[in-house]
């Protein structure tokens, strides 16, 4: 079971994002992941005028390590470890802090 999903909302641990929170767009590879405007590059694009696309420069969102995020938990409002334990017989995450369900609506 992967403790961070596709739709949770991350906490940046290192680099020039530190402390910036973001959503899950997705996982690029077992251990990379896209964050919505999280570590945005410059990339120059060659423009195709067969396929309509404009050249230039444009802003590209660019994959962070999964071990420099963490899950934001909003009790404590900081980024917080994740655990698995067995609830009525279905795994489920849980914060390591506060033991409290990931996604409970509370």
């Amino acid at each position: 079971m992967q403790k961070i999903r596709k739709g949770d909302e991350v906490i940046v641990l290192t680099g020039r994002d530190k402390k910036r929170r973001g959503t899950v767009l997705g996982l690029v590879e077992p251990d990379h992941v896209l964050v919505e405007g999280i570590n945005v590059v410059k990339k120059h694009v060659k423009g195709n005028p067969m396929a309509g696309t404009q050249g230039g420069i444009v802003d590209k969102t660019m994959p962070i390590h999964i071990s420099n995020v963490a899950l934001f938990n909003p009790e404590t409002g900081k980024g917080d470890r994740v655990g698995i334990q067995v609830v009525d017989g279905k795994k489920v995450r849980v914060f390591r802090s506060n033991g409290a369900v990931v996604g409970a609506k509370v």
